[in-house]
């Protein structure tokens, strides 16, 4: 089993805004519906097809929870399916507001 690579907010923002990796964000809807990072992929049970459909398994993706715990989990299963190169976000959405990195919903 491959080690899941954790990477800051800062890099992940970083990664997202030069368009070189898509941020998927796994709460739930009601946490994204009030506020996530501009451009995050709400990521669910229900959406996992749609996602999977639309990138490339070669794309690197970054995984953002709550606090970066459960993002583990799920970036392990994403590299299970095939992704080439997942992240996990440490800090999670909390780590990327308190840094005020740029956020969007109903806040």
């Amino acid at each position: 089993m491959e080690e899941i690579q954790r990477i800051s907010v800062h890099q992940a923002h970083q990664m997202q805004s030069a368009q070189q990796a898509r941020l998927v964000d796994t709460r739930d809807i009601q946490a994204f519906t009030l506020a996530h990072a501009v451009g995050a992929f709400h990521l669910t049970n229900q959406s996992i097809a749609e996602f999977m459909n639309s990138v490339e398994f070669d794309d690197p993706i970054l995984v953002m929870c709550y606090h970066g715990i459960s993002s583990v989990g799920v970036a392990q299963y994403l590299l299970n399916q095939g992704f080439e190169q997942v992240f996990s976000v440490d800090g999670g959405f909390e780590a990327w507001q308190r840094q005020q990195l740029p956020i969007e919903g109903q806040e």
